[in-house]
């Protein structure tokens, strides 16, 4: 039984674009895309204001690119580009939902969203709308998880939720070790120190600075966005340190 009460106010949800293409190769899955809308209007429902940055994986993976030979700028902005897709894809699930949405992309482009803007993106969630924020931090070199650390702290997020394939953070690849143990709690100058790749050192770097909270958890398991923002015993919980 999943409790109403809600333990933050305004939360960044970091969506990896894998998790969009379901059991796909590549591309989105609308199925996938319907059932997290679903579980954003529950928590919308309770009077969280909601942020929300999705990755480009299931479309294009600028690093992957880069890796084959295309010029390593171009290829990010060729992710950030596939970000946008991602976002207007889980925008217009939304809407159907009943869920008032705003994109709002680091690359200005007028004709699908509006040009990120602090104070605007923080009007909008005051208003009961989600915001979604696009095109990462619109510089290459940054991945999608800085661009959730960066957003989160800009608009003065009381926690950063990272939603995964896994329950949490582990001491080795759960996917690689079947005995590797999963932390209840750790906190950032552990997750470098033991290069746990919960997420890239920036993103890792740029919570512990500001006192953000992270917590890491399953998306894959119905009603977890809704368990980890009341209090649930969910995931891992990154922080701890004072900055």
């Amino acid at each position: 039984m999943i409790g109403d009460n809600p333990a933050y106010k305004r939360v960044m949800l970091k969506l990896s674009g894998e998790i969009l293409m379901g059991k796909e190769t590549f591309g989105i899955d609308q199925g996938v895309v319907e059932t997290v809308a679903a579980e954003v209007r529950d928590v919308v429902a309770l009077g969280i204001q909601l942020g929300i940055v999705i990755g480009g994986g299931n479309i294009f993976r600028g690093m992957a690119a880069s890796a084959r030979g295309m010029d390593r700028t171009s290829a990010d902005y060729m992710g950030m580009l596939a970000t946008v897709i991602n976002s207007l894809a889980l925008q217009s699930a939304l809407e159907r939902a009943g869920v008032p949405t705003r994109v709002q992309t680091a690359i200005e482009m007028r004709e699908v969203a509006e040009p990120f803007i602090q104070r605007r993106a923080i009007r909008h969630l005051e208003k009961g709308r989600v915001v979604i924020f696009a095109a990462g931090t619109g510089n290459p070199y940054f991945t999608t998880d800085t661009a959730a650390a960066l957003r989160a702290v800009e608009i003065r997020a009381d926690v950063l939720l990272k939603a995964t394939k896994v329950d949490g953070v582990y001491d080795r690849d759960p996917v690689c070790f079947p005995d590797a143990v999963m932390y209840d709690k750790i906190n950032y100058t552990d997750v470098l120190t033991k290069n746990l790749k919960v997420m890239d050192a920036a993103a890792i770097s740029l919570c512990r600075d500001n006192g953000l909270p992270l917590i890491v958890f399953n998306l894959q398991k119905a009603g977890n966005i809704k368990r980890v923002i009341c209090g649930g015993n969910v995931g891992t919980k990154v922080g701890g340190e004072k900055p």
